[in-house]
């Protein structure tokens, strides 16, 4: 059941509760609050130590009465005059008043309910933040967390669903290198966040949840509670979990908590969920329970072999033609220098995949635009951490008849380094069709470039390194031969309206790229690949990559998280924003507004569900019916959604719709100077469908 009270949950008791809130805070500053230990004594917080100690009982105790008693004088000020000598009131608010006060067995209170244990445990692995959208089996750990652990590290940021939760969680990780954590509510709340967990777990991802749920059918609460209520709660997303665990008591909970952690964050990385209990929760600590909390040791991610690192090396310094394909390659800025070590060290030019940012977008040997060309030329291709190395080296049509074929040349050596190949489940068929490889290495490949690197300058040659440095030569004025091209390109239709994304992504790096930015979008299909074209990405940050599981609705929440994380460095978030991805959870632009998250988001507004549009197209054609109602059940309109009022209506700075080109530089510029000021804007531009 949500947090609040119900219609039969309001009586005097949940009256006298507020008003205990209302006293408390009239008279308990932050550094009145008392954090407990797991031994009962007193714990240093954020603003100091604290040395008093509450007595949680007759505090309530004492608050209950006096409510009772201010709802009585109340009652009676307010009907004196009329009724001067006789006071109707509800049976349960009469029965309440005519009995003593509540005695301290009917008040229960502890002091150390086990949350408090658990928001240790979190903080140990130092969380930052914990999303959430508020739900009653985890009301003892909400309430621990912000009470107890001060709403500091992690700080509790509000989202309106559960997916958007994880959804900013999946953002956060691929700027930051590590989770945020997230709570969700029950059966109903790990319903909501299923398909934000899918679109994580492709991705590979570290997203860490806990769920709340009541196991013990005895201990559950007549009505909603049982309906929220599940015996195996992970069981409808554990295929698209990498671990989950039920921990039935806090030690257990403690172990878990350290383990899930090291799991999420051990290649390949994935999601992982701890449910806990709520009795678990809000029950008090065992005096004399001695409580412990595992240190946290991460896995050193795995490397390939010498004998396969040798072998790869000396293939590709022997080639003419080798090309470097990688797609979830860097992990990390260390990972982003290494590709470029290991490019320069070849000489080879590298198709970015851009499921991360794996290598800067000017850099002389960034042929991505090049891609089928140099895959059909290559004689050796090395994939690092390629999600579907099958869809890079052959075509696919999609006809009457589905058929494929391949693009390489016959004798092509084809060498993969990835840890995909040490995790894999059945169910969901994310892993792509079967490839035939020369060298497979089940290995991280960020780990392993150090080695491959270092094999591949050791087999070098003076005169093979004459020969490489020739061959880079070509390929840089091949580079800025392809960088003009696009240049051209963007001009056609600069002055059409609706707006070209083209122009979109022009205009916005006119405003952005004498800033410190990061571009925390998709770049690719839905803008067709503009950013990426005619940007300069050079730091890890400046890109966060794609979705994963191509689950819409990931947009809003990735780019919000994506933006928290970027926050503390400053940094301007450029959220390029589709519009029927932010109708599935439009909310998120409150939870931006709320918690002062300056992302600014440019809606690419072109009406319509343009990709399903051209599905049904190909139907059409295919059919020979036309394509004349291929709008029907694809596009927004009658009436066209107002992104600029949304936005308004939940706190957000907004500008649009703009239809005219020549207004897009100035709302991006206004809009821009309200993000540098640390609040979130929002600019409609109706667009070109791609």
């Amino acid at each position: 059941m949500r947090l609040g009270i119900s219609s039969r949950e309001n009586g005097p008791l949940s009256r006298a509760h507020a008003n205990k809130e209302k006293a408390a805070s009239a008279f308990s500053s932050p550094e009145d609050r008392i954090h407990y230990s797991t031994n009962g004594q007193t714990r240093l917080k954020g603003n100091g130590l604290m040395s008093e100690k509450v007595d949680r009982r007759n505090f309530v105790k004492h608050s209950i009465v006096g409510a009772v008693a201010l709802a009585a004088t109340s009652a009676t000020s307010a009907s004196d005059s009329a009724h001067p000598k006789h006071i109707s009131l509800p049976s349960s608010t009469s029965k309440a008043m005519a009995v003593e006060p509540p005695s301290d067995a009917e008040v229960l209170t502890t002091d150390r309910p086990g949350s408090d244990f658990m928001v240790d445990v979190i903080k140990t692995l130092g969380f930052d933040y914990i999303c959430a959208n508020p739900g009653s089996t985890f009301r003892g750990l909400h309430e621990s967390l912000t009470n107890y652990g001060g709403n500091s590290r992690p700080e509790l940021i509000t989202c309106c669903h559960e997916e958007i939760s994880v959804g900013m969680a999946h953002g956060y990780a691929k700027i930051e290198g590590k989770p945020l954590a997230v709570m969700l509510h029950s059966a109903v709340g790990v319903q909501h966040s299923a398909m934000a967990i899918y679109n994580a777990f492709c991705d590979h991802a570290p997203i860490y949840m806990i769920s709340g749920n009541a196991i013990d059918a005895t201990k559950r609460r007549p009505g909603v509670e049982w309906n929220h209520s599940v015996q195996d709660q992970a069981e409808m997303v554990r295929d698209f979990l990498k671990w989950d665990d039920l921990p039935v008591s806090l030690t257990h909970f403690a172990e878990s908590g350290i383990r899930a952690y090291k799991i999420a964050m051990t290649p390949p990385m994935g999601p992982v969920m701890l449910v806990a209990d709520s009795d678990l929760q809000e029950r008090p600590v065992v005096e004399g329970d001695k409580l412990t909390i595992p240190k946290l040791t991460l896995a050193t991610p795995p490397q390939g072999d010498s004998g396969s690192v040798a072998e790869a090396a000396r293939l590709l310094v022997a080639a003419d033609n080798p090309v470097i394909v990688a797609d979830h390659a860097a992990r990390t800025p260390a990972g982003l220098a290494l590709m470029i070590e290991l490019a320069e060290a070849l000489q080879a030019p590298v198709i970015d995949e851009s499921g991360r940012m794996n290598f800067p977008s000017r850099h002389p040997l960034n042929h991505s635009d090049s891609r089928r060309k140099l895959i059909g030329g290559a004689d050796v291709i090395l994939g690092l951490e390629v999600t579907d190395f099958f869809g890079t080296v052959n075509s696919y049509r999609d006809q009457l008849t589905r058929s494929s074929r391949r693009l390489t040349k016959e004798n092509v050596k084809l060498i993969s380094i990835t840890s995909n190949d040490l995790y894999l489940k059945s169910n969901y068929q994310t892993f792509q069709r079967y490839t035939e490889l020369d060298i497979a290495m089940a290995a991280d490949a960020e780990a392993t470039l150090p080695s491959l690197i270092d094999a591949i300058n050791s087999q070098m040659s003076a005169d093979r390194k004459s020969t490489l440095q020739r061959r880079g030569e070509a390929l840089a004025k091949a580079r800025q031969a392809s960088l003009e091209r696009a240049r051209a390109e963007a001009a056609f239709g600069w002055d059409a309206s609706p707006i070209s994304t083209a122009r979109l992504c022009a205009e916005i790096w006119g405003q952005i790229k004498d800033k410190d930015w990061s571009l925390v979008s998709d770049a690719l299909t839905w803008v067709s690949s503009w950013p990426l074209r005619l940007w300069d990405f050079n730091k890890y940050y400046q890109f966060i990559g794609r979705s994963g599981g191509s689950g819409v609705g990931y947009g809003g929440p990735a780019a919000t998280g994506a933006a928290l994380a970027n926050r503390k460095h400053g940094r301007i978030s450029v959220n390029i924003q589709c519009d029927g991805d932010l109708m599935y959870g439009p909310s998120v632009l409150w939870t931006a507004a709320h918690h002062r998250i300056p992302v600014l988001t440019i809606m690419h507004n072109n009406r319509a569900y343009h990709q399903e549009v051209m599905h049904v197209q190909r139907m059409a054609n295919r059919h020979n019916r036309g394509i004349d109602r291929a709008a029907i059940g694809t596009t927004l309109n009658d009436p066209f959604i107002d992104f600029a009022k949304i936005a308004v209506g939940m706190g957000v700075h907004s500008e649009g719709p703009v239809t005219d080109p020549k207004d897009l530089g100035p709302a991006l510029g206004r809009a821009l100077a309200v993000v540098e000021q640390g609040y979130p804007a929002l600019v409609d531009v109706v667009t070109q469908p791609r």
